[in-house]
């Protein structure tokens, strides 16, 4: 079972940068909604620099295991960001297979 509890504890991510490593961890693990919660970290700068290209390749993972609450925060990030930051994201999903990004 899955030890999700990092999704309760978004809030506080705004403060100590060191709990995405958790997040991380998890999402290395492939677990779903560790791909939400890093598309939200990187979506609003919680604990990390703020980087769409990042929160759309997140979200776009946990949507293509079926997460429809997903869909609708890249839609959001999607209208946020430039050109140049949409072709880093697919750069991103081109990529061979799931790594985990480092800080920032």
């Amino acid at each position: 079972m899955a030890d999700n509890s990092y999704l309760k504890d978004l809030i506080l991510l705004r403060n100590d940068p060191a709990a995405v490593l958790r997040v991380r961890e998890a999402a290395a693990r492939g677990e779903v909604d560790a791909f939400y919660a890093l598309g939200l970290i990187y979506a609003e700068g919680r604990g990390v620099t703020i980087d769409l290209a990042q929160a759309h390749y997140w979200l776009s993972l946990a949507i293509d295991q079926g997460d429809r609450d997903a869909e609708l925060l890249r839609n959001i990030v999607g209208s946020q960001m430039t050109d140049e930051e949409y072709e880093a994201a697919k750069r991103l999903r081109a990529r061979p297979a799931l790594q985990v990004v480092g800080p920032g």
